[in-house]
């Protein structure tokens, strides 16, 4: 059976770029992504290289470099439960 399926520019890069780094002609990852959607009702696991995990980690990053330090001395675990440690109630209007 052959099917015309219409894909936005984004998801069509994504498609190709898939394709390529897979080793796999374009047609048959997609009918490959068809069948394990239809299969698992699930979206399909992404796997990443070292690459693009090295890539997604830099993008999550982006920006970092502006937010403010925070000390160490925020996270005990004290500062954490101080208001279970000094008797008042943590859920105000109880």
């Amino acid at each position: 059976m052959t099917i015309e399926v219409h894909l936005n520019p984004e998801l069509e890069a994504r498609l190709i770029s898939e394709a390529r780094s897979q080793g796999v002609p374009l047609q048959k990852l997609a009918e490959r992504l068809l069948q394990e959607a239809l299969t698992t009702g699930l979206p399909p696991q992404a796997v990443l290289t070292r690459a693009e995990f090295r890539h997604m980690l830099e993008r999550i990053a982006e920006g970092s470099e502006k937010l403010p330090d925070l000390s160490t001395e925020g996270f005990s675990r004290e500062s954490l439960y101080e208001d279970r440690l000094d008797g008042r109630d943590p859920v105000p209007g109880r």
